[in-house]
């Protein structure tokens, strides 16, 4: 078995790992677990069900959504985390304090992730606040460019002191089209020169510290016909080539509805890795999951260095990190921020 991960990132059922599911993380092409809230109890029992998944396969990559507001798996004995439009607004108000309160936010969830013995979270999300989109809403922080692009830099750049690996969402931009991904096909029919100089940007510009990028399930027509997770010109010709993008690529969910368009789970799995897509999520649906595992049996793939990239650096124990300052002052500042949390 390659000391690199395997190519599919798939879900698990409960709290603890089943005989099944044991069996299925020995397969040489899963290389990644992301836990839901239906993973998640409390901080010690993430711990021993992270234990008993490396005991499983020591090399592989778990991950989380742990964005904040609405999308927080990780809940019971961790912080609530303010969503991130909650920056944008501290911005209007004191620019200074949304950065430095961002940078804290970023380095308090990741080091809470890592603790756990989890490798990281897929965040932040670089799309823009729009006003359009229901399901970005509030997962955005900024309507305004250089706000959004101020505080995604600095809440990275505390991901990076915790010592997580940042993923920027859902290249190139999913704020400006209305369809929820998850249950339609989202088409965005502007001009490719609006989508670059609008949407794009975030991206764009956070690049020395974004390490992985996920693309939209969103069709942009004036570009190419199919979902930016399925295209050679979003991912090679634009990311690769033009931008010179060489973190890693995750797919976008291949269950979710806007997925479909491009065929059947054999061809989304083909179609998403000739993308240029390193890693491909299956998750909420087993047999999808079983289906995707079959195709890649099929295929001659490359171990892809790539991936060992997301692995967690530096972090500290929870009992140590729940005594540091910095994580006790923040967590007073974000209940300030967002009493709702």
């Amino acid at each position: 078995m390659s000391d690199l991960p395997g190519v599919l990132m798939l879900d698990l059922q409960g709290l603890e790992l089943t005989d099944e599911e044991r069996q299925l993380l020995m397969q040489p092409h899963v290389g990644g677990v992301i836990l839901f809230a239906r993973n998640v109890r409390d901080v010690a029992q993430v711990q021993a069900l992270v234990s008993d998944i490396r005991r499983c396969r020591p090399q592989i990559l778990l991950a989380v959504d742990q964005e904040g507001g609405r999308v927080q798996r990780l809940r019971e004995g961790f912080t609530r985390l303010p969503a991130m439009l909650r920056f944008g607004e501290l911005w209007q108000q004191d620019q200074s304090a949304a950065r430095a309160l961002a940078r804290d936010c970023g380095w308090l969830m990741a080091a809470e992730v890592l603790a756990c013995g989890l490798d990281f979270s897929f965040a932040p999300v670089l799309d823009l606040h729009t006003g359009v989109s229901d399901v970005i809403g509030d997962r955005a922080f900024a309507a305004d460019q250089e706000a959004l692009i101020t505080l995604a830099t600095e809440f990275m750049q505390g991901m990076h002191e915790a010592g997580m690996a940042t993923t920027g969402k859902h290249f190139p931009g999913h704020g400006s089209v209305s369809a929820d991904s998850h249950h339609a096909l989202p088409v965005d029919t502007r001009t490719v020169q609006s989508i670059r100089e609008q949407d794009m940007q975030p991206f764009v510009r956070c690049m020395p510290v974004m390490d992985a990028v996920m693309p939209a399930h969103v069709i942009y027509e004036q570009a190419d016909a199919a979902c930016a997770g399925f295209s050679r010109y979003w991912l090679q010709t634009v990311l690769r080539q033009e931008l010179g993008f060489d973190g890693v690529i995750f797919s976008d969910d291949l269950v979710m509805a806007a997925a479909a368009a491009a065929g059947n789970m054999e061809d989304r799995v083909k179609k998403a890795l000739a993308a240029g897509c390193d890693m491909l999520l299956v998750c909420n649906d087993r047999s999808a999951a079983l289906q995707a595992l079959a195709v890649l049996e099929t295929m001659d793939i490359e171990p892809n260095a790539r991936l060992l990239r997301m692995q967690r650096k530096h972090h500290l124990t929870f009992d140590a990190l729940i005594a540091t300052p910095r994580w006790q002052q923040t967590r007073k500042q974000l209940a300030q921020l967002d009493p709702a949390t």
